[in-house]
């Protein structure tokens, strides 16, 4: 055999990559013709230019039944590698749906796996494109393995690296429980599903027929079953998102959020807040409006917006640091928690303490959504998810009231009780066990019942009881308020306080892990 020149082996080297990358676009052809962009236009659009390095470009899968043994599948159809966002590395994964389906075997499974140690060695974000029609069935119990180690990595990167999940097609069967087990999950309207079992196995089983968007499309787990955080109208818009999201965050759990010369002022005076939230309680307004007026130049991202919408979570930045916000909602359910907004603002705090973010707690809540429904579907264990997450959450923590502040729920949104580091109320703040009305009715029951005029008694009794508790000077007085301020101040003492808490240290004692209400 003749020995082949350097110039030979580089153009067998060349044709195959060529062949690997799809030089011709044929398979990307396959993509956007179902209105997608292929896994490498896909890494392009999300990292920096010319950033990402691959790895395992060569990798073949080894499967010989039902004729796999004659089946070429270029990179077993995931593309592997790293990359920077921002500057700053990231590890990553995008699933090629025009080469087997993006099916995952044993050697597909293996190139994620590797991302998942390699990001976890280097303290960098895991970010996972996917785009499969699931296990690859010919693999047999090799892909079981493979989705196995990956939701194993994953669990055990939980809480260490940020992990993003972004569905860009279809993501069905065992392949739904590896997002669900990371951070974030970004979909895109009328491309991405997910389910585990799809409309003909439902329709199989239990007769019923269901589109795939209506069973698992974007905009269904944004606002129905809140297993997605994020939902945007095209791929582009999509990866842009990503960026943003990650701007926010640490590489890792022993890093802290990047600072940004964001140019505002950090004790600007918000004289706007006076007017944006009404003095009458039962006024509503929008929590957001106030939210972008306390955080830097008005950026704010949101968490979640469509699901749980009584609650408000999301990032912003105050004085140039990242902080994780939480407000109630007036405007929907009066701001009341139920079972959905527990389970969305206990997971984002869970999330902000393990990767050293502060939190803002800003609180107009009236108390917790009664009713048969929310007793039986569980609102006890919800809502202890809540209370779990804050008192567990040892990064410094700074609560607001803006008014309402009722019962369990005062407690619920994080009060001294639950380790607030900063406790501030603004002078329309009411902070008592119930208003005044609920609590009239019991305390002066029979008096009222007795009178002569029962409505006049019952209307003097309120305002000797409103005069008493609604406030927030009673609470201040016992120490459970640290300060009543003017709206206008907000900004500036939330800025303060996140300079000086910067040191906090508070341990928990030590445990394995605490067992929250799930």
């Amino acid at each position: 055999m003749a020995e082949k020149t350097i110039k030979q082996l580089i153009r067998e080297l060349e044709e195959k990559r060529a062949n690997i990358i799809d030089a011709d676009g044929t398979r990307a052809k396959k993509q956007h013709e179902k209105g997608k962009l292929s896994a490498r236009e896909r890494i392009e659009l999300l990292v920096d230019p010319d950033s990402f390095i691959e790895y395992d470009a060569f990798v073949q899968h080894r499967c010989t039944n039902f004729g796999m043994d004659k089946v070429e599948i270029p990179a077993d159809a995931v593309v592997t590698g790293y990359g920077l966002i921002n500057g700053r590395p990231v590890f990553l994964f995008s699933q090629d749906f025009s080469l087997a389906g993006g099916s995952l075997g044993e050697a597909h499974a293996m190139k994620i796996a590797k991302m998942q140690d390699m990001a976890m060695k280097m303290g960098v974000p895991l970010i996972g494109i996917n785009d499969s029609g699931g296990a690859r069935i010919q693999e047999g119990v090799d892909s079981l393995h493979g989705y196995g180690q990956i939701f194993f990595r994953n669990t055990r990167a939980s809480g260490v690296i940020p992990q993003i999940s972004i569905i860009l097609g279809p993501c069905a069967g065992g392949a739904v429980y590896s997002p669900a087990i990371t951070d974030f999950v970004f979909m895109v309207d009328k491309v991405s599903n997910m389910y585990i079992t799809g409309p003909q196995v439902i329709k199989a089983v239990t007769g019923e027929e269901i589109g795939v968007e209506e069973l698992g499309g974007g905009m269904v787990h944004s606002s129905v079953s809140g297993n997605a955080h994020f939902l945007f109208n095209s791929e582009e818009e999509c990866f842009q998102g990503v960026r943003r999201l990650l701007s926010f965050l640490p590489g890792n759990n022993l890093d802290d959020p990047p600072v940004f010369d964001t140019g505002d002022d950090p004790g600007r005076i918000v004289y706007d807040l006076r007017e944006l939230v009404p003095t009458n309680p039962k006024i509503p307004y929008n929590i957001k409006d106030v939210i972008s007026h306390i955080v830097d130049n008005g950026d704010f991202l949101e968490v979640q917006e469509f699901f749980a919408p009584n609650i408000v979570v999301g990032f912003g930045r105050i004085a140039g640091m990242t902080v994780g916000i939480i407000g109630n909602q007036p405007q929907v359910l009066a701001g009341c928690l139920d079972i959905n907004s527990s389970d969305k603002a206990a997971r984002f705090v869970r999330f902000c303490d393990a990767f050293n973010i502060p939190l803002v707690t800003l609180v107009d809540c009236p108390g917790y959504l009664p009713g048969k429904q929310q007793e039986h579907g569980g609102i006890i264990r919800h809502g202890a998810k809540l209370l779990f997450a804050y008192a567990e959450a040892t990064v410094p923590k700074i609560t607001v009231t803006l008014r309402k502040s009722y019962g369990g729920a005062h407690i619920a949104m994080c009060n001294k009780d639950l380790g607030c580091d900063l406790m501030l109320a603004w002078p329309q703040a009411e902070i008592a066990v119930m208003g005044a009305q609920g609590a009239i009715n019991i305390i002066f029951k029979r008096e009222i019942e007795s009178s002569s005029n029962p409505e006049e008694k019952r209307k003097e009794l309120t305002e000797d009881y409103e005069r008493l508790f609604s406030n927030p000077y009673e609470a201040a007085k016992r120490g459970y308020v640290d300060a009543v301020i003017p709206p206008e101040e907000t900004r500036g003492r939330i800025a303060s306080a996140l300079a000086i808490f910067r040191t906090k240290r508070d341990q928990a004692p030590p445990k394995k892990h605490g067992n929250i209400p799930l």
